[in-house]
């Protein structure tokens, strides 16, 4: 018997769980909440929710498969390589409303939200979360732990590193072929940027042109 579950128990894991009903029917209807933080045992949107080591302790000889539904990328990775140690298989979901053109590769454990659009010739790694309305454009790479709040527009040729969120209503113009537009490791983009060049790793970007957030702009911010 197969055991399907959503890690997490917020606002995108609720997101998530029709999804994956949709996707991995099974005649069991065995699908489960995972929220380590459970003090007592509830039912969220009519499913059950469980911790991680109840679910391990309840359901030893099944097979368990799970979708990571945590915007956190520390907290995805952490919980990625947990659920491999003790056997339990990462799965990727995806809307059957997305639209997927040629030559995209994409790694596991993705969540593809309804009306996702990733064009042709892009690679992503894994655990990548799209959520609503967002598109990657052409020639596009992306790395391992990357997150895309609702509408999110990435244009062609940009790459973005690892661990990268993308707040709400960003967009991210187009690099050039032979210079991709590049956006650094840890980076984080805020809602309704407009990213137009390179953006250093480490670092909080927000406002079109989206600029580094630092303690002069945020005071210069405050000020007016």
């Amino acid at each position: 018997m197969d055991i399907f579950a959503v890690y997490g128990s917020g606002g995108f894991a609720r997101e998530v769980m029709p999804l994956l009903k949709k996707e991995k029917k099974n005649i069991g209807n065995n699908y489960y909440f995972i929220d380590d933080y459970l003090q007592k045992e509830v039912l969220l949107n009519g499913t059950k929710v469980l911790t991680y080591e109840e679910l391990l302790h309840d359901f030893p000889t099944h097979n368990i498969y799970c979708s990571i539904a945590i915007a956190n990328f520390n907290a995805r990775r952490t919980i990625t390589e947990k659920c491999k140690q003790d056997g339990v298989k990462i799965i990727s979901i995806k809307a059957d409303n997305c639209f997927i053109m040629d030559e995209v590769i994409i790694g596991e454990g993705s969540i593809l939200s309804p009306f996702v659009t990733i064009t042709s010739n892009v690679s992503i790694g894994k655990s990548f979360h799209a959520n609503l309305y967002s598109y990657v454009g052409h020639d596009c790479i992306i790395g391992d732990y990357v997150t895309f709040a609702p509408g999110v527009k990435c244009n062609g040729n940009v790459k973005i590193n690892d661990n990268v969120y993308v707040g709400t209503g960003a967009i991210i113009h187009q690099g050039k072929s032979n210079k991709p537009l590049i956006i650094g490791k840890n980076s984080k983009i805020a809602a309704g940027a407009v990213v137009t060049k390179n953006i250093p790793e480490n670092v909080t970007v927000i406002g079109n042109p989206a600029q580094v957030l630092t303690k002069e702009l945020l005071k210069k911010m405050r000020s007016i």
